[in-house]
């Protein structure tokens, strides 16, 4: 809130778009689940009571949260296990507590609205009435919509960028996201979905990752990845970090764990914060970077124990903690919630917030894909209110091009919902592409966010081949438009 004066002297209050209020992380009361009234602190903090008492299936759903859900969104819950899932449910007793945080009603049936409505379950706990039934996926969703295992230079390890790669050490995780990138690697099969397999034994894997940075030397910058690197055993991860510190060549390490937000217990236990600072006293004194970055999708997850593991992190020596959202539908797709969300962090946890990406094209996550003008009309919103090293970047992860700034897009057909991006840098598979470089690569906005012409156009498309082809003509004709009115433009007509 802001004055403004008046001729006469007086004030009137003059309302911010957004009107930022400090707000205290809460850790809400577990014991207001059913299934949780017994539950002591000592429990709660406990890595392993946390792991032992995730949520697996609707049965234990049922077991922790009881009537206070209608049977109704249970059946909802295993229809789109059955029919729709790309991931496995694994719900850490931590993140499932921040669902509903505030409720306090106990009656049958009387958690239900508040449930289907909470920003937490629509990305974690989906359910069939939450997806699409018009668009459930583009036409371009793929399993591996990034081509990270095209991109594999072994077992692994994805080459993508001139300077840095990926490295997978494992395929799962403490907690399984439903729109999660790596749906075609990560996490247990479903009915829906295959898993490809990682054929090597870790040792076997983490050797292969070794020496093929050792062989190349242009490689300065690894993400320690998987899954998540908190279902590695620490033994394993300070021995692969300790060897990859090994190579004088490797600049920066980054660590990445969603589970500093939905497991945080397991990054406060003694084991592992005396190791972390046992490798980030070494990468420090090598002049090595060394960062965890993780995933926190909204404000309400952000409590306490999330803020008390990033600080121990901290505190044992690692240089930032960062944060890499992905924006939802749903979920934080306003400013208002990306805004509380980054002032949560970055004011009351000291997470950095760093990039949101948009929802990758990857099968049935239409319903939680943004189109790219709202991804920039987003990006507006939020300048100016944070510090500006605390102002994330919202990114569009372009399949063969990689990550994009919203706003670095060479054209944008919104009716059909194309835009196309340019690259400077070619990955490992366009070594003998000579147009990688200066050809332009389309993303797709959801097609239910068009117009209704552009939905009219997808709609009578009837293949992927065709729409590419006519989506490539259509922006042709486009791009001449525009070069002819420039050219009337230049010439005074």
């Amino acid at each position: 809130m802001t004055e403004r004066a008046h001729g006469d002297g007086r004030s009137a209050a003059v309302e911010q778009p957004y009107l930022y209020r400090r707000r205290t992380l809460v850790e809400p009361d577990w014991t207001r689940f059913p299934g949780w009234a017994d539950v002591t602190a000592e429990q709660w903090a406990s890595a392993q009571w946390q792991r032992v008492n995730c949520v697996k299936n609707v049965k234990q759903l049922r077991a922790v949260a009881g009537d206070r859900l209608d049977e109704a969104f249970y059946e909802d819950l295993e229809r789109d296990i059955a029919s729709a899932a790309t991931m496995s449910m694994l719900l850490p007793p931590q993140m499932l507590n921040t669902m509903v945080p505030a409720i306090e009603e106990t009656a049958r049936g009387s958690w239900t609205e508040a449930f289907y409505a909470d920003p937490v379950r629509r990305y974690m706990l989906p359910v069939a009435s939450d997806r699409r039934t018009d668009w459930p996926s583009h036409p371009f969703a793929a399993r591996d919509s990034l081509h990270e295992h095209d991109m594999w230079a072994v077992e692994g390890l994805t080459h993508r960028y001139p300077t840095k790669v990926l490295a997978e050490l494992l395929s799962t995780c403490p907690q399984y996201c439903g729109h999660c990138t790596r749906m075609d690697l990560v996490g247990n099969s479903t009915p829906t979905v295959d898993k490809r397999k990682l054929a090597l034994k870790p040792v076997d894997r983490q050797g292969a990752i070794l020496d093929y940075l050792e062989a190349h030397p242009g490689v300065r910058d690894v993400v320690v990845s998987g899954g998540d690197v908190a279902n590695l055993p620490w033994k394993h991860l300070e021995s692969f970090l300790d060897r990859l510190l090994d190579l004088e060549t490797i600049r920066d390490i980054r660590l990445a764990t969603k589970a500093l937000m939905g497991l945080p217990q397991h990054w406060l236990q003694d084991e592992i914060v005396e190791g972390m600072a046992r490798v980030a006293k070494r990468a420090a004194g090598q002049g090595v970077n060394l960062a965890i970055h993780t995933h926190i999708n909204h404000a309400n997850s952000v409590t306490p124990t999330v803020a008390a593991a990033a600080a121990a992190m901290l505190d044992a020596g690692v240089r930032d903690v960062r944060n890499q959202g992905v924006l939802m539908r749903g979920v934080n797709d306003t400013p208002e919630a990306l805004l509380d969300l980054c002032f949560a962090m970055q004011g009351e946890a000291n997470i950095l917030p760093y990039y949101f990406y948009m929802c990758d094209m990857i099968p049935n996550a239409e319903h939680w894909r943004t189109s790219v003008a709202t991804a920039q009309d987003l990006q507006t919103a939020i300048m100016g209110y944070l510090p500006g090293y605390a102002t994330p970047r919202i990114i569009c992860d372009v399949p063969m091009v990689g990550k994009r700034w919203v706003h670095q897009l060479s054209e944008y057909d919104r009716e059909l919902g194309i835009s196309y991006w340019t690259k400077n840098y070619r990955t490992s598979i366009e070594a003998d592409d000579p147009d990688a470089l200066t050809r332009r690569y389309p993303f797709y906005d959801p097609i239910d966010t068009l117009p209704k012409a552009g939905q009219e156009w997808w709609r009578h498309m009837n293949s992927p081949a065709e729409a590419k082809a006519a989506g490539n003509e259509a922006a042709a004709a486009s791009r001449a438009a525009s070069e002819r009115q420039d050219a009337q433009v230049d010439s005074g007509v």
